[in-house]
């Protein structure tokens, strides 16, 4: 008895300094955003001894521009105050991502800042600032800014297939097919993956690229499926029908093309069809138009 009385009070020991860290950190947090906010001010403000303060005695500062690092907080100072005589019209804005305790004297937060001048598009830059505290205040020691490199995206001439994100099924009595539809990073492509189940094992799998050739100024896709066949096609729109001709190749190395409609009823419900399907010139039966619905 008197080993498991020991044992609750340890964990509840345990449990209490556990509390008393996540409120002290959450404490220096609410600390570290007000000392961001206070930087943000003082440089909007021109004040450049304002804004030395808020960096420690013997912190380093790292110019973007040139790389030069300019060492103590009265260098910092004088580096501002010139900063400030070239242009006093530059507004800075910085925005907290996280904020990281290395140790109850030092955290490290990440962020972005933007500096807007009156006529010239904003900078943006993602930085990492290293914090001390000193006599219970937090102050900055490090900074490190990197450019943001801007990607990008075809998200533009892509974005009359979003409503193709999501699961949809297709299900009659002998097999159910399930395809799922997801955008890849930057929105510069979509990707389908698809199954198909015949009663309890699949029976074929693959997946589907769609994405916008720069070059051609159209959509393409390419499919890829479980038995080793694959296919391009090129995409056109009319009203709510999508027209895909595509050309492929079987897995026995025989040509195969179609075109393939794809309609639009509403955000949730599509039908499918192919037609004009040949391989190796000879004409095979269309398949019917069928309803897909998304879950």
């Amino acid at each position: 008895m008197k080993r498991k009385m020991i044992t609750a009070a340890a964990l509840a020991w345990g449990l209490a300094a556990t509390q008393l860290v996540q409120a002290d950190q959450a404490t220096d947090e609410a600390a570290i955003r007000a000392a961001v906010q206070s930087y943000v001010a003082a440089y909007n403000a021109g004040d450049a001894k304002a804004l030395a303060a808020l960096w420690s005695p013997d912190a380093v500062y790292t110019s973007p521009d040139s790389g030069e690092q300019v060492v103590g907080r009265e260098a910092i100072q004088k580096q501002f105050t010139d900063i400030f005589a070239e242009s006093n019209r530059t507004r800075l804005g910085a925005t907290t991502h996280s904020i990281h305790f290395i140790s109850p004297g030092v955290a490290v937060e990440q962020g972005t800042a933007e500096l807007q001048t009156p006529d010239q598009s904003p900078q943006e830059s993602e930085y990492t600032a290293v914090y001390v505290k000193r006599d219970g205040q937090w102050l900055l020691d490090r900074v490190t800014e990197e450019d943001v490199v801007e990607v990008p995206s075809h998200y533009e001439n892509l974005k009359d297939l979003e409503w193709l994100i999501g699961k949809w099924t297709d299900q009659d009595e002998q097999a159910t097919v399930v395809t799922e539809c997801n955008w890849a990073r930057n929105n510069n492509f979509l990707v389908r993956s698809f199954t198909v189940q015949v009663r309890d094992r699949i029976d074929m799998a693959g997946m589907q690229i769609i994405g916008w050739d720069p070059a051609a100024k159209q959509i393409r896709s390419w499919v890829f499926d479980s038995d080793g066949g694959f296919a391009e096609g090129t995409w056109k729109k009319k009203e709510n029908r999508w027209y895909i001709e595509q050309n492929g190749i079987l897995t026995d190395g025989r040509k195969s093309s179609s075109l393939n409609i794809i309609t639009q009823l509403d955000d949730n419900t599509c039908t499918l069809q192919s037609v004009d399907r040949t391989v190796d010139g000879e004409l095979l039966p269309n398949i019917d138009e069928v309803q897909v619905t998304k879950e």
